[in-house]
């Protein structure tokens, strides 16, 4: 009997030693709460934050499709290439809505696929409507292409600018960049993030058509703000970054997209892309919008020291008897009349 107890309680220990890890292991699906709470404040930070990154602050829509993880906090250069769109990308954007300044909306295809506009659209998508370095752009632009010139181009071409902010702004933005071309509104960002254009503060290095200072228009862009009243915070996602699509006959034949806040195609190229020749554009005034006179043969400005100089000698000259031509004209009938008159 000592040999079988013994026997016994020699077994026993093992099957003691061997039932506690097979309870452990059942009892992981309810972890403790020191371990869940942590995953789920994760969970739910995740799930809460991702719509208000990508939501446009004036779109009708929750989510963008696009612009979800990568490019939400992102504030540099990123792999954004200059790709083709693909023909579902096409599709895809084709029937969204794009508007006017009177606030009437219309399918994008219409701009450069409809039978009354030119075989060639240049589409330009800017940055939001107080953007100073697209203002600039857009001048540069203007001044360099003009409408007739592209309109007598073997293909007739147009250019069409898309911005994402409010269509309230459209007629402001037109009277600041004095553009010839249309102008549109994207509020809702979703036209940009299909066709692969990214979010972006990265200024970038400065560009040829940049010809005003960037102070200037940083503070020509706070008073613009200012200046439209209650529409100061309907300009646009100031993340956003644009780009430029060519379409002929419907299909797109070359793209750029922007990787900073200057990052627009220069207007040589542009021009060299449809088709002008390659001259620089016009420069313009540093502390204006006007293009800078090309007359060769207007007389300088002079300085108000040299004015006051001039016109005092010209006093002195006078002053000391020295007869001026007009003078000596004068001079000269009255002595013909007096050596000429007859004796009586």
């Amino acid at each position: 009997m000592d040999p079988t107890a013994a026997k016994s309680t020699d077994t026993a220990p093992p099957a003691a030693t061997i039932k506690p890890p097979q309870a452990s292991t059942a009892q992981p699906p309810s972890p403790p709460p020191s371990q869940s709470g942590p995953q789920t404040e994760s969970k739910v930070s995740t799930s809460n934050d991702a719509p208000p990154d990508t939501t446009p602050p004036f779109s009708p829509t929750s989510q963008t499709p696009i612009l979800q993880k990568g490019q939400e906090e992102f504030e540099g250069t990123v792999d954004v290439n200059n790709d083709l769109p693909t023909e579902k990308d096409l599709e895809r954007v084709g029937d969204m809505l794009v508007l006017d300044a009177q606030g009437q909306s219309r399918p994008f295809k219409e701009l450069y696929q409809a039978p009354s506009v030119a075989p060639r659209q240049l589409i330009i998508f800017i940055r939001h409507f107080f953007c100073g370095n697209c203002q600039e752009y857009l001048r540069t632009l203007s001044s360099s292409i003009k409408p007739e010139d592209l309109l007598a181009l073997p293909t007739p071409t147009f250019i069409t600018v898309i911005g994402c902010g409010r269509p309230e702004l459209i007629p402001m933005y037109t009277e600041a960049t004095s553009c010839p071309f249309p102008i549109y509104a994207e509020p809702t960002r979703k036209l940009y993030d299909y066709l692969g254009m990214t979010r972006t503060f990265n200024l970038g290095a400065k560009p040829d058509y940049m010809h005003t200072n960037m102070l200037i228009n940083s503070v020509q862009s706070i008073f613009q703000g200012l200046g439209t009243g209650k529409h100061a915070l309907k300009g646009g996602d100031f993340k956003q970054v644009g780009g430029e699509f060519l379409f002929e006959n419907g299909e797109c034949t070359w793209a750029h997209r922007m990787k900073t806040t200057r990052g627009h195609a220069e207007v040589t190229d542009i021009r060299s892309l449809l088709g002008l020749d390659g001259a620089s554009p016009p420069l313009r005034k540093r502390w204006s919008h006007s293009v800078k006179s090309q007359d060769k043969d207007k007389r300088r400005s002079m300085s108000w020291g040299r004015l006051r100089s001039k016109s005092r000698s010209a006093k002195d000259k006078n002053a000391s008897g020295v007869t001026t031509p007009e003078r000596v004209q004068e001079e000269d009938t009255d002595t013909k009349k007096i050596v000429g008159s007859p004796t009586i």
